[in-house]
């Protein structure tokens, strides 16, 4: 269950992502609120981050026992390990950002995404 709820948690921030690169004003979620709308180079940086997202969400999954291995055990729990690690630190960023946005909504998405992917993991 605690896989379902960080997938889908982290489902929110990719559905973000994907907005923000198509050109909608929500750049101020992230970035410390630097872009209201992304610049296009970043866009595509973006993207790149997205196929990682969905990747993530994927692992998490598969860590709960919804949907079968694509690698090892252990490699799954090593990525998922990783991924804990990450948004361990992007909790810290959201929270010392300067974007109030970032700050009050990313910032929550982070912290169950991270307890969860932790509690996945281990």
């Amino acid at each position: 269950m605690i896989a379902i709820i960080g997938a889908s948690v982290f489902s929110i921030v990719i559905i973000l992502s994907f907005l923000i690169i198509c050109g909608l004003p929500l750049g101020e979620l992230t970035m410390g609120g630097k872009y209201k709308v992304f610049p296009k180079k970043l866009r595509i940086i973006l993207a790149t981050q997205l196929i990682l997202q969905i990747f993530f969400v994927v692992i998490i999954l598969q860590m709960g026992g919804f949907i079968p291995l694509w690698f090892s055990a252990n490699t799954t729990k090593m990525i998922c390990i990783v991924m804990a690690v990450y948004l361990s630190f992007n909790v810290v960023m959201n929270f010392i950002s300067k974007s109030k946005k970032e700050k009050y909504v990313m910032t929550p998405l982070s912290v169950i995404a991270a307890v969860c992917f932790w509690i996945t993991a281990l």
